[in-house]
């Protein structure tokens, strides 16, 4: 590898820029599904209550109603909100706006159920089990196009970033494949004197494979580190921002660096298979090492 030290820092860029993008990627995904998380979180249902006495709604019917939407298998959560509670939250949420506050009272504001569900997709069965509820709630206003749109976008980005880093690991094993094969171009006196004095396939394959798996691994460790510190400044200085988050714990670059850096190494082997057995068999047919010079994919 010292006497194709050019060769091999050219297969190790080639490697860390193709892992570099595959990782990012990858960790665009994670934060893209660490965000839709955190925006899933919350009231996804609110279901507003008749007062009691109102259309023969009973006294005690409002905690009736809460107890059994606890026992829901597809809600999480469930927060009763009082008409005082209302009227304290539509103060806060008008408190520069006088002129609207002096139009609203208590009484006007209804007392509601706010509903958190264990998966988002699952509104509309709770919506039409509240729904059954005609005498007791009066409405139900349900996130859905919001919902919709996050599940939509994130299927997108999902599919998005999966297929781009598959494209630029297999865009990784060919780039090993002809950097192989010039190492093999660099070293082809070498080689047809193996073959010409009996030396096994094998023989001729297991420096070139070593060789294929180092530069693997080191392109893919240097991906991933190059990714991790890129990530940290970011990490800090969207922390600011309220509605998107850019988190990517320590969990995620060990699990998925190890596999990377695994991956690097397959990648390694694999280049290094293909672009030895071309070079192979066209030189068992060849008298001359210049006949046997492997074309690039």
């Amino acid at each position: 590898m010292r006497r194709n030290l050019l060769v091999v820092v050219g297969a190790i860029l080639a490697v860390f820029v193709s892992l570099t993008l595959a990782f990012g990627a990858l960790a665009f995904n994670e934060v893209v599904r660490v965000n839709t998380l955190a925006w899933q979180d919350g009231v996804h249902i609110i279901a507003f209550l008749n007062d009691p006495g109102a259309n023969g709604v009973a006294p005690d019917a409002h905690e009736r109603l809460t107890n059994d939407v606890k026992g829901w298998s597809e809600v999480d959560t469930v927060r009763y909100v009082d008409k005082a509670g209302a009227w304290a939250e539509f103060q806060e949420l008008f408190q520069d706006r006088p002129d609207i506050l002096e139009l609203g009272n208590q009484a006007q504001l209804p007392a509601s159920l706010r509903i958190e569900l264990t998966d988002i997709d699952l509104h509309d069965s709770v919506r039409l089990r509240l729904a059954q509820e005609q005498q007791l709630v009066s409405r139900v206003s349900v996130a859905s196009n919001a919902i919709q749109q996050i599940s939509q976008i994130t299927s997108v980005l999902n599919v998005v970033g999966i297929g781009l880093s598959i494209i630029l690991g297999i865009a990784a094993v060919v780039l090993i494949a002809n950097t192989i094969r010039l190492a093999i171009y660099a070293r082809r006196d070498e080689i047809s004197i193996m073959k010409l004095v009996g030396a096994s396939n094998w023989f001729v394959r297991v420096p070139f494979v070593l060789e294929g798996m180092i530069e693997g691994v080191v392109g893919a460790a240097l991906a991933v580190f190059s990714v991790w510190v890129a990530a940290r400044p970011l990490m800090g200085s969207v922390s600011q921002v309220e509605w998107f988050q850019i988190t990517l714990s320590s969990g995620f670059f060990l699990r998925w660096g190890v596999i990377f850096v695994l991956f690097g190494a397959v990648a390694g082997i694999l280049g290094s298979f293909l672009g030895l057995s071309r070079y192979l068999k066209e030189a068992e047919g060849t008298s001359t090492p210049e006949e046997a010079v492997p074309e690039l994919v």
